[in-house]
């Protein structure tokens, strides 16, 4: 299989397991993934399909990294650096040589010094994307999670320098220690200051794109993602750790957001969600490779061999704990807030299971090398399950410790209330927008893009919605009657408007089968006359003219008693409207501005006119949530919710009109 449709089905899997989890969250997204990957594997063609280490770092590992840099607070970093070095170098580096050393001392046949060294190497790394996903229902400790993402930046470094080392062990059949050192302070070092030059000249040449042009998202929007690739690749190049340089290019750009705040707003948000996407993206990725590996993997192992390798998973993942938990303990990580030892402790034990493995320890087991020296290892594909099992227990643990040790996240308003609070607000707009009776199309145009943001996020109680219906045809009828009455309108156009509601009526009525076929008998009947017609037009053209002069003078006529009965509707349907049935006028409004938006198609629509309305709209939704807020009806939380979704409107709006 190609591995173009390979990672197509793979991205599928992911999208799969995205709608699952979305319907039935009870699980974590990752072990979602994961499943999704191991149902893959059925197919014959995936089983086999692998991809080269040095793609998988270049194209997934690198943009993953480089996102988690750029979304980076440079300040909180800065203040957090002696706390991040602890971590990610010295804990790093502790973990290693004490993983290493005993795997080799306890299981020496199986495990030489090399490749005891590359397995604690692998799985030192942490995912902080992983705890995030498991973490999204509870309330982390701040400390904790600031220090847990700025481990996962550096730390994953730390192991593939330490693995490379281990690797060239391996195959030398040789290790210095003064080598070894002098290789990981140049790798590490020169990966971060090098990291920080290419980073400072990209933002330098898209600094000087937008100062000398206006609309630049074109060109430095794709420069932005191109960044994380052209920086790996040189590092690597090089012979300097890409992945600390991508970061460090990251953290470069994040100071960069941090000096535009306002400016450049749109490139900012597209760049955002670009990201996000790209992040999402990546990160199901690496966990359906994962899922998708471990049928192939376990095929190898023996039954027996297999428990060995979960027993030496799960002790490695306890000691692993152990460290991080007793570094935080004994004070060589400056994490607690607090000197209650209740709270320290606590801490300390969330710090551990926090140290949850993921992409970064998939990527580098799946790099370990198949031959050294024309000789092959044979310990490959149990390094892998080896890896692959000491993710799923972090995973396992952390999806059964959290909801334990932290209390729910807690919201001041639910989804509902949330929604019902938008529905007030946007109904609130359309009212006001109501309130003058003159109707033209492009408030109809308005109010029915406001309508739809009812009818989009809801579904449509299909009875009330005809009742209303009803009432409103009772209203009509009543104003077509009265103008009749007071001669404002002739029989002829009374009939011509009645013929209109009864076909209307008609389509949005419930047919039966012998309905239906009455209905496409009559639009087959309906069809062959326009098309006698049109054929009469072509022989004689004055007729055309002189029957598209009547059907203009009709269509106006008609046009013009919408008007009055649209006015006449809305105002029964602002008298009836309650929280209950919002959803429902919304509907029946949009029915009747849809009428009148055909009959009044032909008029030229005025886009500065339009504009305008959208803006009187958008005002008057900030005015409602500040008078809600101000009365103590919407909380200060629901109304930043508010706020922002209503800015975000009026962004997409406004950018729609380039």
């Amino acid at each position: 299989m190609s591995t173009i449709l390979g990672i197509i089905l793979l991205l599928i899997a992911v999208v799969v397991a995205n709608i699952v989890h979305l319907m039935w969250p009870v699980i974590p997204l990752a072990i979602y993934q994961i499943i999704a990957g191991v149902i893959l594997a059925v197919i014959p063609d995936l089983k086999t399909f692998q991809l080269e280490p040095g793609i998988f770092m270049l194209l997934i590992i690198a943009p993953l990294m480089f996102n988690d840099g750029q979304n980076t607070s440079s300040k909180q970093l800065a203040r957090g650096f002696s706390r991040t070095i602890s971590m990610a170098v010295y804990l790093a580096l502790f973990t290693v040589i004490v993983l290493g050393l005993g795997l080799h001392f306890i299981l020496p046949h199986s495990f030489s010094l090399p490749v005891a060294f590359m397995l604690a190497a692998i799985i030192t790394p942490t995912d902080a994307v992983a705890v995030k996903s498991l973490t999204t229902g509870v309330e982390m400790p701040e400390n904790v999670n600031i220090t847990l993402e700025h481990e996962s930046l550096f730390n994953d470094a730390s192991g593939i320098v330490l693995f490379s080392l281990a690797e060239t062990a391996l195959a030398s059949g040789k290790f210095s220690i003064a080598n070894g050192i002098w290789t990981f302070v140049y790798v590490f070092f020169g990966g971060i200051i090098f990291g920080m030059l290419l980073g400072s000249v990209l933002i330098n040449l898209r600094m000087h794109l937008m100062q000398r042009h206006v609309d630049i998202a074109p060109i430095v929007i794709p420069i932005n993602i191109m960044t994380p690739l052209v920086v790996y690749w040189l590092a690597e190049e090089l012979h300097l750790s890409g992945i600390l340089a991508v970061v460090a290019a990251g953290i470069m750009h994040s100071i960069l957001y941090d000096r535009l705040h306002l400016t450049s707003t749109k490139v900012q948000i597209s760049t955002t969600t670009i990201w996000n996407i790209i992040s999402d993206a990546l990160n199901g990725l690496v966990f359906v490779f994962l899922g998708l590996s471990l049928p192939m993997v376990l095929g190898h192992m023996k039954q027996l061999q297999t428990l060995k390798i979960i027993v030496i998973a799960l002790i490695l993942y306890v000691v692993m704990t152990a460290l991080r938990f007793f570094w935080s303990e004994i004070g060589l990580v400056k994490l607690h807030s607090t000197e209650l030892q209740q709270n320290r402790q606590h801490d300390s034990l969330i710090l551990a299971i926090g140290g949850i493995h993921g992409t970064i320890t998939m990527a580098m087991a799946f790099s370990i090398p198949v031959l050294v020296n024309a000789d092959r290892i044979a310990m490959r594909n149990a390094l892998i399950l080896i890896a692959a099992f000491v993710i799923l227990i972090s995973l396992t643990v952390g999806t059964i410790a959290f909801p334990k040790l932290l209390p729910k996240k807690t919201a001041d308003y639910t989804k509902a209330e949330f929604q019902k609070a938008l529905t007030a607000t946007v109904q609130y707009a359309i009212t006001e927008l109501n309130s003058n009776d003159n109707l033209d199309r492009e408030k109809s145009l308005v109010i029915d893009q406001l309508t739809s943001q009812l009818t989009m996020r809801a579904r449509l109680n299909t009875e009330r919605y005809n009742k209303l219906l009803q009432r409103c045809h009772q209203v009509e009828l009543d104003t077509l009657e009265e103008l009749a009455d007071n001669n404002i309108i002739n029989a002829k156009q009374e009939r011509a408007y009645t013929r209109l509601i009864a076909r209307d009526l008609f389509n949005k009525s419930s047919h039966g089968f012998w309905n239906v076929v009455a209905m496409l008998y009559h639009r087959f009947q309906w069809l062959r006359a326009r098309h006698r017609i049109t054929k009469m037009y072509r022989k004689h053209p004055e007729i055309q003219k002189d029957r598209q002069a009547q059907f203009k003078v009709i269509n106006d006529q008609i046009s013009n008693i919408l008007r009055i009965v649209i006015r006449r509707i809305n105002k029964y349907l602002n008298d009836v409207q309650t929280p209950n049935n919002a959803y429902e006028i919304a509907a029946v409004r949009r029915t009747y501005l849809n009428r009148y938006r055909f009959f009044s198609r032909k008029s030229q629509i005025d886009a500065d006119k339009m504009t305008n309305f959208f803006i009187d709209a958008f005002q008057s939704e900030h005015s409602y949530i500040q008078q809600q807020a101000a009365a103590g009806k919407f909380s200060s939380e629901l109304a930043n919710a508010l706020n922002e979704q209503v800015s975000t409107d009026q962004l997409v709006y406004m950018q729609s009109l380039d």
